[in-house]
């Protein structure tokens, strides 16, 4: 799997973990919400690993326009994890908890969406798919070593299998997804 393969993947599962934690919220279900904010905070700072020590220091001087977009990734990066911190402190059943949890899901939403249509398509133009693979493999290697869920644990799964999880998990986009895709978006059970 290619590492732009790989991030898209876990920008789907969180994004699904968002729109969980919105129902959620507006059903006044706190101890979902809690749930939710715990798998959001754990995949966050998962994926930020992998991008700040491997794929954000590979590429940050593939281009001038990557380097830029790499910096300001970095830069919003700490905004996100001032916010986990303060969400991490905080009790759950405070408005000002689930409004930082708003923020959080607001901030990382325009991120990714950055991200996916600003630098993947630059890294894309810049890099062969050998590259992308490496760098892939490492990332999912990295992602194991945190103890994180890896493509190795969902690959036996059928693709009814990954649809239904999916689904439930409500990754956006499911319908149009290869099998491939979603079994790098699902979280295993």
């Amino acid at each position: 799997m290619s590492a732009l393969e790989l991030l898209i993947g876990d920008h789907n599962r969180v994004r699904g973990l968002f729109a969980r934690f919105k129902s959620a919220k507006e059903s006044d279900d706190l101890g979902e919400m809690t749930t939710l904010a715990t798998k959001i905070l754990t995949e966050l700072e998962v994926h930020s690993t992998i991008e700040e020590e491997i794929f954000y220091p590979e590429l940050h001087d593939l281009t001038d326009e990557v380097h830029e977009s790499i910096t300001e990734g970095y830069e919003e990066h700490k905004v996100v994890k001032n916010l986990m911190a303060e969400i991490g402190s905080m009790e759950p059943n405070t408005e000002d908890w689930a409004a930082k949890c708003t923020v959080l899901i607001e901030n990382v939403e325009h991120h990714a969406e950055e991200e996916e249509k600003e630098l993947f398509p630059k890294v894309r133009s810049n890099t062969s798919a050998e590259q992308r693979e490496s760098l892939g493999e490492r990332m999912e290697a990295r992602k194991a070593e945190l103890g994180a869920p890896t493509l190795a644990d969902k690959i036996d799964l059928t693709g009814d299998q990954l649809t239904e999880l999916a689904k439930e998990q409500e990754i956006p986009g499911r319908s149009k997804m290869s099998t491939d895709e979603l079994r790098m978006a699902v979280a295993p059970q």
